[in-house]
């Protein structure tokens, strides 16, 4: 079982970057594939991310691709999404969550068990 905690969102700027960091308690965060994933307020949850339990595979959405990047830290138990050339429409509430089952990542929400609390970011115009 493993328990996660988002940081890093805030406010900023189009054209800025935030990076959001997803710290995972427990020791066996390494066989976990993440991924990121948003909603925005009247929508529903979106894939952002995502990355293999071992950083060698990521898949990223289309209006992501080219300026976010999932990374992670398996010697710090924390996962990244490094979030560059921000738009008005990337504000949401940011998501965490991890998978024992796809150890490739996915970019499906149901197949993720565990999710974080959520991280607020919003870009102003």
């Amino acid at each position: 079982q493993v328990q996660l905690v988002e940081s890093g969102g805030g406010l900023v700027q189009a054209g800025g970057s935030l990076r959001l960091s997803c710290a995972a308690s427990g020791r066996t965060f390494s066989s976990y594939a993440m991924g990121w994933f948003r909603q925005a307020p009247g929508k529903e949850r979106e894939f952002v991310a995502t990355i293999s339990w071992s950083s060698g595979n990521t898949y990223y959405a289309d209006s992501v691709k080219g300026r976010f990047t999932i990374s992670r830290d398996n010697a710090k138990n924390t996962a990244y999404l490094q979030m560059n050339s921000l738009k008005p429409e990337d504000t949401a509430v940011y998501y965490c969550a991890a998978t024992r089952g796809y150890s490739s990542g996915s970019n499906n929400a149901n197949d993720y068990g565990y999710w974080g609390q959520g991280t607020q970011v919003t870009v102003s115009s």
